[in-house]
């Protein structure tokens, strides 16, 4: 069996949407994302904003369900505030901002597991999030080749702007997380959004990270990059385009 930490997405408004995700650990390489409503809204606006699993921004909404919910939260400069929500609730987040400038919504899923029946889809994935030896070092536990499971779990994050939108992202204590070293709101990011990746409130060195981007037209391009031995990796980023940062952790989980 193993264990996977998800990814995180930051959401912009040039519109820079930066959505940061921690893994999800499923050999099905669904995006989960959080997809605000409006990525910049006045004082007096509600916060909506989506719950949503797909590919290339493309999809399904994900109703709010707490037996799905680990921790979601609305994050500001001095205040975390929980998300309140009921059972099947679609936008998941609707609700008004107890401050002005930069907010930050939180969301870490439940443990769910995947059941895999060949080994080649989960080679896929390996392959795809760069984990290399993988049938190695499932071979040397022991493990079968068919019908063997994974626990995932998700992580994101999603920023918006309230207001002035003034003020930073910070680590909010997800075991995998993206912090945005600038507010795409009201800072320069001209030269590229400046993200570390942390994992168990360590930085995530030489960390895969994936940059999906999506034009005013709706086209969707892919790149990949990589965190330094400070966790920390430069993203190409286009005014009026969306984005969504990705990460993924694989590890053997804990006994029980």
């Amino acid at each position: 069996m193993y264990s996977m930490s998800k990814r995180t997405t930051i959401s912009k408004c040039l519109s820079i949407l930066i959505i940061l995700c921690g893994l999800t650990g499923t050999g099905i390489a669904h995006e989960f994302w959080i997809e605000p409503e409006n990525y910049k809204v006045d004082e007096q606006s509600a916060l909506e904003a989506y719950l949503r699993i797909g590919d290339d921004f493309e999809g399904s909404d994900i109703v709010y369900l707490s037996s799905n919910t680990t921790h979601f939260d609305l994050v500001s400069s001095d205040q975390q505030n929980p998300v309140i929500a009921r059972q099947g609730d679609s936008p998941a987040l609707n609700m008004k901002a107890p401050q002005s400038g930069l907010n930050v919504v939180v969301h870490q899923s439940s443990v769910s597991v995947i059941t895999y029946t060949k080994w080649e889809k989960f080679q896929n994935f390996a392959d795809h999030k760069d984990f290399p030896n993988m049938l190695e070092r499932h071979k040397a536990r022991s493990l079968a080749e068919h019908y063997f499971q994974e626990a995932y779990t998700r992580f994101s994050k999603s920023l918006i702007a309230v207001g002035d939108g003034a003020g930073g992202d910070k680590k909010t204590g997800l075991e995998i997380e993206l912090v945005a070293l600038q507010n795409p709101y009201t800072d320069d990011i001209s030269e590229g959004m400046t993200v570390v990746a942390y994992y168990k409130n360590d930085i995530h060195r030489n960390a895969q990270i994936e940059l999906f981007e999506k034009s005013p037209d709706g086209e969707v391009k892919t790149t990949i990059h990589r965190t330094d031995n400070k966790g920390v990796v430069v993203l190409p980023v286009r005014p009026s385009h969306r984005y969504l940062v990705d990460t993924v952790v694989l590890r053997e989980p804990s006994k029980d």
